[in-house]
């Protein structure tokens, strides 16, 4: 194939592109090939990578026992919608039954975390016949409408005519002013507040198991078991977003399950397909069977996704990588705390299995959001791609496909230690 090169591609963008969507580093690649953990340019340059897409690749990009599967379905049957029976849908469906956790068991199929995030709280609605809802500073859902309502980050809530009567937002589990404990408190305080006050109006509670965008954001053990019996007792139901950490990335199926706590919906996406577009909302045999109005999603569901799904399912499985991404997850936080001990710039170090962030602060306290950019580079240039995300864009992001491996890690703190460094 004739590439035409970065420079070329950012040109087509310029000028043909929406002005809101960006890219990473001042001197991009262009991607062109993926095998497992590993990114090549056109230049047939070699990256490790540290960020699978944003929890996407969790089985490694072009896997070649899920895309022989794709292919085989691609050849086969690519498209009929909802309106026809076919297999595969039903057997993704029976599969999710059995690894959700406690009693979920309906699915409904979508395309996007945003689409199922929005059909989550449709679901919410429609059993509780209430409408507002609760979310957390700090939290990202997605970019349709009621999604955005409950995104607690000022520069994804791109909507100016956004609803800020009937859409709660409380404060986190996390203040970096605070310890885990008394910031936690105070997160539940303030639902237990807003459900005291108006829980009578307030159909559901949507959080992230792990707040992703946030920061890397992980409650105390106890958080979600409190939140919950708020929830059950105001009649509010519990929404946990796994768009980023489902699938075995912190070495559970669900990040949830850390946490020892059954919500009432599940909203699945991203590692689902590995890259195949898909994504679904899961809930209960009580509260699904309210929603029996006509409803359906054109492309979610359809053979392809389904089949793909279905093989991402079964190499999670038959790899063991909810047990390597735990192994590992402990591996490469207590490299990155060596780090820290090295490192006064980085702030602290946070998350479970192979989801960790790096918070980096100036001397005087503040986000070190231009040295993170210029790690990000520096890193890249070193042929390894890793994330940045929080308010401040200073949390380096940690969140490699699961098949990497201990030398991977190796080399990528080798040379995260030079750069630190360097800068």
């Amino acid at each position: 194939m004739n590439y035409i090169g970065p420079e070329k591609i950012v040109e087509k963008k310029k000028e043909y592109y929406m002005p809101c969507s960006y890219h990473f580093y001042k001197n991009p690649p262009q991607i062109v090939r993926g095998d497992m953990q590993y990114y090549y340019d056109k230049d047939n340059k070699r990256y490790l990578d540290f960020f699978a897409g944003v929890s996407v690749a969790n089985c490694g990009h072009c896997n070649p026992e899920i895309t022989k599967r794709t292919i085989e379905q691609l050849q086969t049957l690519q498209h009929t919608t909802t309106i026809y029976l076919t297999q595969p849908m039903f057997d993704l469906a029976e599969k999710l039954a059995t690894i959700m956790p406690g009693n979920i068991k309906r699915s409904f199929f979508c395309n996007s975390g945003s689409e199922a995030s929005e059909g989550a709280m449709l679901l919410s609605r429609l059993y509780t016949n209430k409408e507002e809802f609760i979310y957390l500073e700090g939290g990202l859902h997605g970019r349709t409408y009621l999604t955005t309502n409950v995104t607690g980050i000022s520069m994804w809530r791109t909507d100016p005519f956004l609803d800020k009567e009937k859409f709660h937002m409380v404060k986190r589990p996390w203040d970096i002013n605070l310890n885990c404990e008394e910031a936690a408190k105070q997160s539940v305080q303030e639902i237990e507040d807003l459900l005291k006050k108006c829980g009578d109006k307030i159909a559901g509670f949507i959080a992230e198991a792990i707040q992703g965008n946030g920061g890397i954001i992980m409650p105390p053990k106890w958080y979600f078991k409190k939140v919950k019996k708020l929830c059950e007792k105001y009649n509010v139901l519990m929404i946990i977003d796994e768009v980023q950490t489902g699938f075995a990335r912190t070495g559970k199926m669900f990040a949830i399950e850390h946490f020892d706590v059954v919500p009432d919906i599940i909203v699945v996406a991203k590692a689902l397909g590995n890259g195949i577009p898909i994504s679904a909302f899961c809930t209960t045999d009580d509260i699904a069977f309210v929603f029996t109005k006509p409803s359906a999603s054109t492309l979610g569901g359809n053979a392809v996704s389904t089949k793909t799904a279905l093989a991402v399912l079964d190499y999670i499985e038959r790899h063991q990588l909810k047990q390597r991404a735990e192994k590992l997850g402990v591996l490469l936080k207590n490299k990155l705390e060596a780090l820290k001990e090295k490192h006064p710039r980085i702030k602290e170090v946070r998350g479970q299995g192979l989801m960790l962030g790096v918070e980096l602060r100036e001397e005087d306290g503040s986000p070190a959001t231009e040295k993170t950019d210029i790690i990000l580079e520096k890193m890249k240039d070193k042929g390894i791609l890793i994330g940045k995300n929080g308010f401040g864009r200073n949390v380096l992001a940690f969140q490699p496909p699961l098949v990497i491996t201990e030398e991977n890690i190796e080399d990528m703190i080798g040379k995260l230690d030079i750069v630190l460094d360097e800068i």
